[in-house]
């Protein structure tokens, strides 16, 4: 294996490097926060410091390196993290079905066992232990049981907490409750952006602030905890995203579908030409404004009719459509996906699309052109959630997005920069 190479540190990125050394001022903290924004240095440079520390300051001790599940975790971390251990003269053994990290160096050994704090339930997994200290990346996308949890676990003598992550909502928890309350928990706070990280190019960090716009960007670009509010898609319009002159042979076919009875139900037929994701056509049947509702059978007749002669890979639909999912199924015409159902992330999506022209809204999907200009944040929410009107074909859309181009196209994967 090739030695990993690295850049000169920045300043930030040294003092997360030894903020618990005896020359440090901040040696007498208990924790220690970094938040900011994304590609900007802070999670692995933050994974080498805990380890290290736990070696100066530990040996034959348990400690916990948590993320929002146990595949994201190895991902951001662990996958990372283990050649640069060796490469420093640790021995790393992994028990990947017990998820433990047995990290030796010398005559020490320490043993580093993984979470997944997904939900309330997660809090349970750790219940009953005894940590010399935690590690939470992505500590804002945990539930404040798990991570209150965690952070009773840890009753060593000369245990510290370590937390990471980008910015959510001002009213988060995590937010008021550490970040704001830093100096009276005696916690030490580095606020990270993309110029903290030295092996970035211009041309690296220019392409991460193409992908975001209002809140998004203030957020990923800028590290601020801010809320959305206004247009989900403010940057929208005809001119640049709708489009009469739509092609006639596409290599490839999805419908999506966002059901309802008594709320609007709307499918979009999308077609792939030349690496752009087009909307076809589309169904839309608002039952208080027509006045009446539909069947399932019904539904799906006009699904056969959205598609044509066309060869659809497959109807992706609202995962609580169980009912409309097994018509479907029954009928044998087309394969069902159920839909990957995160709002903000498949918002998120979505707009990375938009901006980069990747999907294109016919003309004639007049009521999905519609929405787009009444689709809004809900501004009293304490989470970031758009107000459940004017959401149908926005739904069906990000459903699309979210479920069939993750699989589909690699445009958005960027790839991971060391530090």
């Amino acid at each position: 294996m090739a030695d990993i190479k690295f850049h000169e540190f920045s300043k930030k990125q040294l003092t997360v490097l030894n903020w618990w050394c005896k020359q440090s001022p901040f040696k007498n903290c208990d924790a220690i926060i970094c938040d900011g924004a994304v590609r900007s240095g802070k999670t692995l440079c933050m994974s080498i410091s805990f380890i290290l520390w736990s070696f100066y300051r530990f040996s034959d001790s348990s400690f916990a390196i948590c993320g929002k599940t146990i595949t994201s975790l190895r991902r951001n971390v662990i996958t990372p993290l283990i050649p640069i251990l060796t490469q420093l003269g640790f021995s790393v053994k992994e028990l990947k079905s017990s998820n433990i990290l047995l990290v030796e160096k010398g005559k020490r050994t320490n043993r580093f066992y993984l979470f997944g704090g997904r939900d309330e339930s997660s809090a349970s997994l750790i219940q009953g232990m005894t940590l010399s200290g935690v590690l939470l990346d992505e500590v804002a996308l945990m539930p404040r049981s798990f991570v209150e949890q965690t952070l009773a676990r840890c009753s060593v003598t000369g245990s510290k907490f370590w937390f990471n992550c980008n910015p959510e909502n001002p009213r988060h928890w995590f937010y008021n409750e550490w970040i704001k309350k830093s100096r009276e928990k005696n916690c030490l706070y580095l606020h990270f952006l993309m110029n903290d990280n030295p092996s970035l190019s211009e041309s690296i960090k220019k392409r991460y602030e193409s992908l975001y716009s209002g809140a998004f960007y203030e957020r990923f670009i800028l590290g601020k905890w801010v809320a959305v509010d206004g247009l989900v898609y403010p940057f929208f319009n005809e001119k640049d995203h709708t489009t009469d002159d739509l092609p006639e042979n596409c290599s490839q076919y999805y419908i999506s579908c966002d059901y309802g009875t008594v709320n609007p139900a709307s499918f979009g037929l999308w077609g792939l030409y030349n690496g752009i994701w087009y909307r076809l056509k589309e169904f839309y049947h608002d039952s208080k404004a027509k006045g009446f509702q539909m069947t399932d059978k019904e539904y799906y007749d006009e699904l056969v009719n959205l598609s044509g002669d066309k060869r659809v890979e497959a109807v992706i639909v609202d995962p609580s459509a169980a009912s409309f999912m097994e018509c479907i199924r029954r009928e044998g015409k087309f394969r069902v996906i159920p839909a990957k159902n995160q709002v903000s992330d498949g918002i998120r999506k979505v707009s990375e699309k938009l901006k980069h022209n990747k999907i294109i809204i016919g003309s004639s999907c007049t009521d999905t052109i519609r929405e787009f200009s009444m689709y809004r944040w809900d501004c009293n929410s304490v989470h970031d959630t758009p107000k459940k009107e004017y959401d149908h074909a926005m739904d069906d859309i990000r459903y699309f997005v979210a479920t069939a181009l993750d699989n589909t196209d690699n445009f958005f994967a960027l790839s991971v920069t060391r530090i």
